[in-house]
């Protein structure tokens, strides 16, 4: 883009942050904003909705995964409320989902109206009720008795929180919650989903049950930390000395740094270890979606695990 463009994009986005900081703190927007916003949208905006195909958009829905705020508020910014929603197969579709006129980056949002949703009191774990859950397994009556109780709730797997608003959010997975020596539970995908906000890093997994403090393996973002010892004179000749340079661990272990500021001590990572080998969706470490599979990267790499303990 040329200095010009540059420069209509930083006003442009800037106007729409103002207005998306108004909407997220439940603020009236003035007049005066809304017009500099049509003014921004035609010289700017309108051009990058259509560049990446959301001209045309009222609104856009996620679900599946996580999405980091600061993409929620700039998809805002360009004037198109990006709305989580959460559901699961067995549910048949979306059971909670943010309403357009209360945006929450980070939430669920509140229950569908065709299904109840409620925190089970003992774990936390996130239960759903209603005519859109499905009837059970088929010929698997045991599997349908342990995901559906007597009184008709759906036990998700999930656990989570809900605000004062009834707003749900996700925590974690009821499987992978780790408990420390110490007895502190925590919930390692936070953890994990604030590491995978780096540029740098493509997936991580928080290792700590019945540990006296956490560690956690990562799988480095190959380009971007490629670009990054080149453009900072790093030497290295395949992807495993690329691993091992003073530099990289230096760049991860800010990473990590930055992660760790948002969370309790006890909560925060002690030690890491860099895979150094270039994995592929062939790989058994890896699904189908380029994601590390918790149980078995722990079994694998035992050793190195252990070396940082």
């Amino acid at each position: 883009a040329s200095p010009l463009q540059q420069a209509a994009y930083g006003w442009g986005i800037g106007v729409g942050t103002q207005i998306a900081d108004k909407v997220l703190a439940g603020q009236p927007v003035d007049a005066f904003l809304r017009f500099k916003f049509t003014l921004a949208r035609w010289i700017a905006l309108n051009n990058v909705r259509k560049m990446i195909g959301i001209h045309r958009s009222r609104f856009l829905v996620t679900g599946a995964a996580p999405i980091s705020p600061e993409l929620v508020k700039w998809y805002l910014a360009l004037g198109v409320p990006m709305l989580e929603v959460w559901g699961m197969t067995e549910s048949c579709g979306a059971a909670t989902g943010v309403p357009a006129t209360r945006i929450k980056p980070g939430s669920i949002g509140p229950a569908a109206s065709y299904n109840e949703v409620k925190l089970d009191p003992q774990t936390g774990e996130i239960l759903v009720r209603g005519g859109n859950v499905f009837m059970g397994y088929l010929n698997q009556p045991e599997k349908t008795a342990e995901t559906i109780d007597a009184e008709g709730w759906l036990h998700t797997g999930d656990v989570g929180l809900v605000d004062g608003e009834g707003f749900f959010r996700i925590t974690d997975r009821m499987k992978d919650i780790i408990i420390t020596a110490g007895g502190k539970n925590i919930t390692p995908s936070e953890l994990e989903n604030e590491l995978k906000f780096s540029p740098y890093i493509t997936d991580a997994v928080v290792i700590g049950d019945k540990r006296p403090y956490l560690t956690v393996i990562v799988m480095i973002d190959q380009e971007n930390v490629e670009k990054y010892a080149q453009d900072n004179d790093v030497p290295f000749s395949n992807y495993a000395s690329l691993t091992r340079a003073a530099e990289v661990q230096a760049l991860i272990q800010g990473e990590i740094d930055r992660v760790n500021r948002k969370f309790a001590r006890v909560e925060q990572i002690k030690k890491f270890f860099l895979l150094d080998t270039q994995l592929s969706a062939e790989d058994e470490e890896l699904t189908p979606t380029m994601k590390l599979k918790r149980k078995l990267v722990q079994t694998k790499y035992a050793p190195q695990i252990e070396a940082m303990y």
